[in-house]
């Protein structure tokens, strides 16, 4: 049994203790690739239903939560916690990155679905992961790297590190998903396409094999690495026939 089949088991044996048990089950947080396996399974899931969050809006990583209030009759809530790491004397510290933090967080033998996205303002981390480790983290997270660091409970992510996002126009060929991830990121044609090869491509959480699909508006686009658009359109067309399109960036 390869990975993707065992996920898929693994998501089929929950969304049925769910059903099952008329209560919410939840997985650890997932990555995009395999959100979107569990994405491509809605025919073969009970009818009570699913959904993912992961903290707060934008997120790349996420919980999935199995079962609904339809069905069930009372709302579920994620086991997610957010987490406020920063250095006990600033002016020491180091610059340190999203690598530097979850290499801290690993190396105290946690797996990698307990935490979520980790959010990086000057010195400071916000990190989400689940309920059950929260009290492990603030207790044992006391070094990232070189810099000695306080780990707490918070209950609100701070308006400097709220999700932000900004209008951004392009100009391309087509609204084909290559041609207008090419135009946002500036890469070449060939770059795009190993992209694609790599499975690096997202539309609206699912992995994107095709590039030639045409984008259509509200698509969500993901590539791996490079960041987050929501796509909205196009605005006109230069002298030259070019499309102005509309993007909306998450930054």
């Amino acid at each position: 049994m390869d990975d993707e089949q065992v996920l898929r088991k693994r998501f089929l044996d929950l969304a049925g203790k769910a059903y099952r048990q008329n209560n919410y089950c939840y997985t650890g947080f997932l990555s995009l690739a395999e959100q979107s396996v569990l994405r491509g399974m809605n025919r073969e899931l009970p009818s009570s239903g699913w959904r993912l969050f992961g903290g707060r809006e934008g997120c790349d990583r996420q919980m999935a939560e199995f079962g609904a209030e339809e069905a069930f009759g009372y709302s579920g809530e994620f086991p997610i916690a957010l987490l406020r790491v920063f250095p006990r004397q600033e002016k020491f510290a180091d610059t340190l990155t999203h690598r530097d933090f979850l290499g801290a967080i690993l190396n105290l033998g946690l797996e990698r679905d307990v935490i979520g996205d980790i959010i990086i303002k000057e010195k400071t981390a916000y990190i989400f992961c689940t309920e059950s480790m929260a009290s492990f983290l603030c207790e044992n997270l006391e070094r990232v790297k070189h810099t000695a660091v306080i780990c707490e409970r918070t209950e609100e992510m701070p308006k400097e590190a709220a999700v932000k996002k900004e209008e951004r126009f392009l100009l391309a060929a087509s609204e084909r998903a290559d041609v207008v991830i090419a135009a946002l990121y500036g890469k070449s044609r060939s770059q795009v396409l190993e992209l694609f090869r790599r499975k690096q491509v997202y539309i609206n959480g699912r992995e994107m094999e095709n590039p030639s699909y045409v984008l259509k508006i509200g698509d969500e686009v993901t590539v791996r690495g490079f960041g987050k658009a929501i796509y909205q359109g196009v605005e006109g067309e230069t002298r030259k026939g070019r499309s102005r399109i509309r993007m909306e960036v998450y930054i």
